[in-house]
């Protein structure tokens, strides 16, 4: 059996297999206030069966035991994003060029100008979400115009957030636009002078004609699909991440878009928990398929490692807002409360549990009338968990009502992402109060953090950790006072205990203690004392989900499962990776280097631009290698 060297710890006798599995010199961040940090755990079948020090788990070391030296590194309990798709991610991963962390709009043209290389003939190229322009050193969007020229034949589909996308001129024309294509509701085809389609589609607010476009590129076979999911998660598990709440979304039907998940947990190979909820696809037809589901499934159905938890985060169509901030507030349309007081009954009285999407307060509040109706019927609180997702501009009023109606709020650091865009719309003062995490927490409102990755924010849990500690964008912009900014242990809990709680798993994951689920991550930098800058920084080295090793970096490397070859050949995932990581701002030298590196490659850039325009002498090379001996 592989491990680690390890000294001090031996076999004991007549201790028969022992544990599965044990960690020792370690600095555990356990999460229980009881038992606040420990020093090794034992694993067996799943669970934690000691945690303490070496000598409380020298028992449990037997003849088959894996025993994994820490190396003095800190371990905290696995995360928990409480609003991922990771559903749709997975079954999309390897067809996406990820711009994640990518630090300079060059370097990401560059990536897609090798991709288009090897794109074979009727795919398209995906930059879908995870990034911004504010997080370019160039601090812009690409055009139209430079997607063509780096990829004159391939179709190019780059989604910014919920925003926009820009398409270059053979994605324009493989997605079926001309000058006769009508602007579809709630979105705008930009058009230039001759009404022909320029490349650039806004979300005015809806973002539906954003992801109708890209529904229209091919998708994967059944095998790579499988293939797909079990790499994506596998990078999830890179940071840390051992369970997430799937969110369902626009484009993902049950239950053919959950038969991959749903395989690859009956053949035991998921390496990320998944609690998912189920979501209307089709305007006018929500009640039909809500009465369908609650008549076949309920909360609760499934394993450890999949499980229903509900419906949303749409229950219908007319209730949801939009959050494009850089597009005015959306008016819901008068009179959606009728159907969808009638889907909430519905479910309740079939004992589920549900999220909603709602991104303003006006929206809250006139959910929440339709709740306080229901609760004169006692239908409110009625022991069936149900949340709201995002709450960016939530009141103090409307967080006592959602107190006293029994729900819970799930954040996500969608402003890391837009926090500029919403601040120039509606001014610092308002930005320094979205959301609002101090009141969520004074109000005793359970809460939970994640990111709504994979097509707005990144899926590094560590960028949504630094936000929440820092009050920073990615473009480090700092959009909050010290007084508003809440603790590294409490922004932890909120990513560990607090997804559990969204799934009533709060009683055997979110903490590592005894008898409890054995998730964890052993981490490359220690969380609790880095520099605040250096968090977003941070990766597993070791992740561990029910005692298995599933995923293994640096000194721990071979240690995990192997999982089959990525697949197609081609995929940008195997030539690029997932998230794209930086040097942390810490090590000074390289950054330094690193931005020098921009700088000249900036510079050379702009020389050639001056030289094609006749503004500067092409420059001549030299037979010499020192100028000073040239003629």
């Amino acid at each position: 059996m592989p491990s680690m060297p390890v000294s001090g710890v031996t076999p004991v006798p007549g201790s028969g297999d022992g544990a599965d599995l044990v960690l020792r010199n370690a600095r555990i961040h356990t999460g229980d206030p009881l038992r606040p940090a420990a020093t090794a755990l034992a694993v067996r079948v799943g669970r934690i069966i000691a945690l303490g020090g070496d000598d409380d788990v020298a028992a449990h070391v037997g003849p088959r035991t894996r025993v994994v030296d820490a190396l003095g590194r800190r371990v905290v309990p696995g995360l928990n994003d409480s609003h991922l798709h990771v559903i749709r991610g997975g079954l999309n991963y390897v067809l996406e060029l990820r711009w994640d962390g990518v630090p300079s709009l060059r370097q990401a043209l560059a990536m897609l100008r090798e991709q288009a290389g090897r794109t074979p003939k009727g795919q398209w190229i995906r930059v879908v979400g995870g990034w911004t322009a504010d997080q370019f050193a160039e601090r812009r969007m690409p055009t139209p115009a430079e997607l063509t020229a780096a990829a004159p034949d391939t179709p190019v589909f780059v989604l910014h957030l919920y925003q926009s996308a820009i398409l270059n001129r053979a994605a324009v024309r493989a997605a079926g636009f001309t000058r006769d294509t009508p602007d579809p509701r709630g979105g705008q085809i930009v058009r230039g002078r001759d009404g022909e389609p320029n490349g650039v589609l806004l979300a005015a607010p809806s973002a539906l004609v954003l992801y109708s476009t890209l529904a229209a590129a091919p998708t994967l076979d059944e095998a790579d699909k499988r293939t797909s999911t079990r790499h994506f998660l596998r990078e999830l598990n890179r940071f840390g991440l051992t369970s997430a709440v799937d969110a369902a979304g626009g484009f993902q039907s049950f239950p053919d878009n959950y038969a991959t998940v749903v395989e690859l947990a009956r053949a035991g190979e998921l390496s990320v928990r998944i609690g998912y909820h189920l979501f209307p696809q089709t305007a006018g037809q929500e009640l039909a398929d809500l009465t369908r589901w609650v008549e076949t499934v309920r909360p609760g159905d499934g394993d450890e490692w999949l499980r229903l938890n509900g419906a949303g985060e749409n229950l219908t169509w007319a209730a949801a807002d939009f959050e494009n901030f850089s597009e005015p507030r959306p008016e819901l349309s008068a009179g959606y409360e009728g159907e969808f007081e009638q889907a909430v009954r519905l479910l309740l009285e079939h004992g589920w549990g549900f999220r909603l999407h709602a991104t303003y307060d006006q929206t809250i509040r006139r959910d929440l009338a339709v709740f306080e109706k229901l609760a004169a019927e006692g239908l409110f609180p009625g022991g069936n968990r149900w949340l709201f997702d995002h709450a960016e501009t939530v009141t103090p009023g409307s967080l006592e009502r959602i107190a006293a109606l029994g729900g819970a709020i799930s954040v996500q650091n969608r402003m890391s992402f837009q926090g500029k865009t919403f601040a120039d719309r509606y001014g610092a003062d308002a930005a320094a109060r979205t959301p609002p995490l101090k009141e969520m927490l004074a109000c005793g409102i359970p809460l939970a953090a994640g990111t709504d990755a994979t097509r707005v924010s990144s899926y590094n849990p560590w960028v949504a950790l630094h936000w929440l500690v820092t009050g920073q964008t990615v473009g480090d912009l700092s959009l909050y006072p010290p007084d508003r900014l809440i603790s590294r242990e409490r922004a932890l809990e909120l990513y560990t205990r607090g997804g559990a709680r969204i799934t009533g798993e709060d009683d055997v994951k979110g903490v590592l203690k005894e008898g409890w689920y054995a998730d964890f991550a052993v981490l490359s930098h220690d969380y609790f004392s880095v520099h605040p800058d250096d968090i977003a920084h941070i990766e597993a080295v070791l992740t561990v989900v029910g005692g298995r090793i599933v995923y293994a970096a640096g000194e721990y490397e071979g240690l995990d499962e192997a999982l089959p070859p990525l697949t197609p050949a081609w995929s940008p995932v195997v030539h690029f990776g997932g998230y794209q990581a930086t040097p942390a701002p810490s090590t000074a030298g390289a950054r330094q280097a690193d931005l020098l590196a921009q700088a000249v490659a900036a510079g050379e850039e702009h020389r050639q631009w001056r030289v094609a325009r006749g503004l500067a002498a092409p420059e001549q090379a030299s037979a010499a290698l020192d100028p000073c001996f040239g003629p």
